[in-house]
């Protein structure tokens, strides 16, 4: 290789590395804020697999850029040489993909083993590997806060069904079709659905879980951001999933008490429901799919 083309590859390849790194912190940016504890490990693995799709991306498109500026038709030279075999070449291009897939499984592990260590997944059992111990270590704040709330979290029960939401606060005093949450306190919900598959997901909180019929379900995470965010089912559900949504409310614990206690005193009545909304409006469209639905339920 002629010291030209070493040069360009030596600009390349740290323009590229460093054109990756940054597409990788600006990744953060394309998320919504985060509110939970755990949304911080989500968030770490997605810029991770922004920079390194971003290396392979620039790292192809250059390698095509240049054959189409520098090796070009020629009409002095218009075959092309009769390679047939390059052993180098094919080592690299078998060899790379391994590494780069095996980091990516590697890295995912220890984000996965981070979100054990805070605690989202209870109902995934992981075995203890010798790395184990190094991945806790790594995060040694995040552990003490999740121990720290762990001693008595907040259990709120939730109830869906097609097409609504219902939790049901400790002790059984409060039912509402709000989410209200402590902040940085753990929150365990147990949730199950009366009907189909459906999926509990905050975009702020990053993490999923999905509720499967006639079965009970917990699920724990801990709020650490005060606002109003909004809990969408992430299973397709029927007809009006797309409007199955519910308000979330994280607020500080004072704030949060004394919202359970205003809601004691409150008579139930009806609220507003998106999805009875859409089902009692006249079709404006005359195309009719036939499908069968059901009435979505009553907030109240």
């Amino acid at each position: 290789m002629s010291r030209k083309n070493l040069i360009l590859l030596a600009v390349y390849i740290v323009f590229t590395v460093g054109a990756s790194l940054w597409l990788g912190q600006r990744a953060y940016q394309w998320l919504p804020p985060a509110a939970a504890q755990e949304a911080q490990p989500v968030g770490d693995l997605f810029s991770f697999l922004v920079s390194l799709g971003s290396v392979v991306f620039l790292g192809v498109a250059g390698a095509m850029a240049y054959s189409v500026i520098f090796h070009r038709f020629s009409l002095q030279n218009p075959q092309g040489a009769p390679i047939r075999g390059n052993a180098r070449l094919e080592i690299f291009w078998t060899v790379v993909p391994i590494i780069l897939v095996t980091w990516i499984a590697w890295y995912s592990y220890v984000i996965y083993q981070r979100m054990n260590v805070l605690g989202p997944l209870p109902v995934v059992e992981v075995p203890q590997l010798l790395g184990e111990k190094a991945i806790a270590a790594d995060a040694p704040a995040e552990l003490a806060m999740a121990q720290g709330s762990n001693i008595n979290p907040e259990r709120i029960g939730v109830e869906v069904k097609q097409w609504l939401w219902t939790f049901t606060y400790p002790n059984g005093g409060v039912t509402s079709h709000e989410l209200h949450l402590p902040l940085d306190r753990r929150v365990t919900l147990n949730m199950t659905s009366k009907d189909v598959l459906h999926g509990f997901y905050v975009p702020n909180f990053r993490i999923k879980q999905d509720i499967v019929p006639n079965r009970e379900i917990e699920f724990s995470f801990t709020p650490n951001r005060l606002g109003e965010y909004k809990l969408h089912d992430s299973q397709f559900s029927g007809t009006y999933f797309a409007v199955m949504t519910a308000p979330v409310v994280v607020q500080s614990l004072s704030d949060y008490q004394a919202w359970l206690e205003s809601q004691k005193s409150l008579t139930p009545g009806e609220l507003p429901n998106p999805a009875l909304d859409e089902f009692k409006q006249t079709p404006t469209t005359p195309l009719k799919s036939g499908w069968p639905t059901v009435p979505p339920g009553t907030r109240q």
